[in-house]
Formats: C-alpha cells, structure tokens, sequence
C-alpha cells in the first residue's frame, strides 16, 4: 500500500499561494509598465493596479474569514504569527484604499503600487515559510476541506467585485 504525503492533494496553502504568484506576476508587469512613457501606459498601469487591488483584498477576506480563524482554533501558540498576519493586511488594505482613490496615474501613484508589492512580498514569505508550515503540521486542520471552502467564497466575491465594477 503506497502512503501519501500530506500535501499530495491540493490544500487550503496552495489555493493561498497560487494566489500570490499570481499577484506577483502583476506587480512584476506593473513595474515593467513604469518604464514606457507611451501615453497608454498611464490607462494600463490604472488597470492593472486596479486589479491588483481586487485580487489582494479578495484574497485577504478569504485568509480572514475562513483561513486564520480555522488556524488560530488549533495554533493557540502561535496565535502571535496571526496576529501580525492580520495587523499586515490591515495596513495592505490601507495603501490599497489610497490607489483605489488616487486621481492620476503620477510617480506617487507607482511608488504606492510599488510599495504594496514590497509589503505583500514580505507577508507572502512569512506565510509560506512560518504561516502555511505550521498549518500544514498541525492536527485536526482539514486543510484540503478548507481549500474548497476557500475557493468558492473567491469566487462568490469576485463575482460580487465584478459586478460592482
């Protein structure tokens, strides 16, 4: 009889992470668009920033609704890691907010998308490398259950988002 390993089956971390390569992949396209000086330039980097925005706050809900409680009712020690998870999205959500309400697409504008991308890139590897590991190991966590319930209240919002837009 083979055995299996516990991350044979796609979880709860890996929906969390394929969302953050996909996020990176924008920012990196973002940063790529700051060096055109076309005048669509301006129009893309609006977009794509705007999209960024949606991704991550989509994704920051799904972590804070679904994830981090599940997490915090079998990592009682580690409670602090989730702590400065959610005090990190609260300030992500924050410059979020001001690129949403910036008027024009100027040097400040890409320095606040820029800056988002710096700040997500150090919550992503604090995730995978304390947050998701720790998930991973802990008992009575049903991460490839969660990963579903995930992945549909993603999608519900994204309709929502969609819809609003």
């Amino acid at each position: 009889m083979a055995t299996t390993s516990k991350r044979a089956e796609p979880d709860a971390c890996s929906l969390l992470d394929a969302d953050h390569r996909n996020v990176k992949k924008m920012f990196k396209e973002y940063e790529t668009l700051t060096q055109s000086k076309a005048a669509s330039a301006a129009r893309k980097k609006r977009e794509l920033a705007m999209q960024i925005c949606m991704e991550l706050s989509v994704h920051a809900q799904i972590e804070e609704e679904i994830f981090y409680p599940a997490l915090r009712e079998v990592l009682k020690k580690d409670a602090d890691l989730l702590d400065e998870a959610e005090v990190e999205h609260g300030t992500a959500k924050d410059l979020i907010a001001e690129i949403q309400a910036a008027q024009d697409v100027d040097g400040k504008f890409d320095a606040k998308v820029i800056v988002l991308g710096e700040y997500i890139d150090h919550h992503v590897k604090e995730e995978r490398n304390e947050i998701f590991v720790k998930a991973r190991a802990a008992r009575g966590l049903d991460l490839v259950g969660m990963r579903e319930e995930l992945a549909a209240r993603k999608e519900e919002l994204m309709a929502q988002e969609m819809a609003a837009a």
